[in-house]
């Protein structure tokens, strides 16, 4: 379900047009999470540790709206729920496949429809998006390497608005457990505002996993 987003506000307007107009209006930023309640949490659950990433942080992106929306045709497209395509390893090839799998609120269910759709991807993964289909969050791990910043290839002509997430290899920093986190948005939709609510909303679901 999706409805179309119209500004009222003259400056907001202006904000989305500048940013709308650049050859790369996307934006990325990187920053190290703690992640130590999450692990010990999942652990004493018995929970896969991508798929409880994954829809922590598909959770998080659908509860700051910005985060679900698209431009298409110049306007600005709201969806009612994203869902996430992450990158999962593959029996046929040393390179990954997208998993796309429909975003459920019920932690355990989603593992479930993840597991099923990974194992199809396993003998017959899938590199193209889907046509016309927007309502997605694009996230991938890059577990060898705690890096410090990320670039993502992607279309400049036209190009798309979909956020890109992802995690890396987790580092102990003064006895926390860490995880370097990069989110990359388009510009016209998300701004610094938006990035950090995104930010704090995850920081906080690390450390209440138990609570939910």
């Amino acid at each position: 379900m999706e409805k179309k987003v119209v500004f009222e506000n003259a400056h907001r307007k202006k904000h989305f047009e500048f940013f709308n107009t650049m050859n790369h209006p996307h934006f990325n930023i990187t920053a190290n999470v703690e992640i130590s309640d999450f692990l010990a949490q999942i652990k004493k659950q018995q929970l896969p540790t991508t798929y409880s990433l994954v829809h922590l942080l598909s959770e998080t992106a659908n509860e700051v709206k910005e985060f679900r929306w698209r431009v298409r045709n110049n306007e600005i497209i709201e969806h009612s729920m994203v869902h996430p395509s992450f990158t999962v390893p593959t029996d046929e090839a040393d390179v990954f496949s997208f998993c796309t799998v429909t975003f459920q609120s019920n932690l355990n269910d989603f593992i479930e429809e993840a597991k099923s759709v990974r194992d199809a991807m396993k003998t017959n993964p899938s590199i193209e998006d889907e046509p016309g289909r927007d309502d997605l969050l694009f996230m991938s791990a890059i577990p060898w390497i705690s890096f410090t910043s990320m670039q993502h290839a992607m279309h400049y002509h036209p190009h798309d608005s979909v956020p890109r997430i992802s995690w890396g290899k987790f580092f102990q920093q003064e006895g926390k457990t860490m995880m370097p986190l990069s989110v990359q948005a388009h510009h016209a939709l998300v701004d610094g505002r938006h990035m950090g609510a995104f930010f704090e909303k995850v920081e906080q679901k690390l450390r209440s996993i138990g609570d939910r």
